[in-house]
């Protein structure tokens, strides 16, 4: 909002002439304050919502954290060297498998 020099005076004299030129200091003291007042709060809001809007990125921190621990205790090569060792067991206790061509029962198309 832009006032203009001719506004401002405007502004100056109705002020003069409902408070009298003796009350002026007083209502610019108190004008002051109650702008330093509002400015104050204004800060406070402003920390309050920086405060709110951090706490999401904290929680993401946490869990990356929950994440990077959880993968501390994942180790897949145990589980492919368990495969490993307990496949070849597995594959001796099997018969060998017959290739379609030699199996009769075979239904489904085989080049002989």
């Amino acid at each position: 909002m832009e006032l203009s020099i001719g506004e401002m005076a405007l502004i100056a004299v109705a002020i003069v002439v409902l408070f009298g030129p003796d009350k002026l200091p007083q209502i610019a003291r108190d004008l002051g304050a109650g702008v330093r007042k509002m400015r104050g709060a204004v800060e406070d809001i402003k920390t309050e919502i920086m405060k709110e809007t951090d706490n999401p990125v904290s929680e993401i921190k946490r869990e990356i954290e929950k994440v990077k621990d959880a993968a501390k205790d994942f180790n897949p090569m145990k589980d492919i060297q368990k495969d490993i060792l307990t496949e070849p067991q597995q594959a001796s206790n099997k018969p060998p498998k017959p290739k379609p061509a030699d199996d009769d029962s075979y239904e489904g198309p085989v080049s002989r």
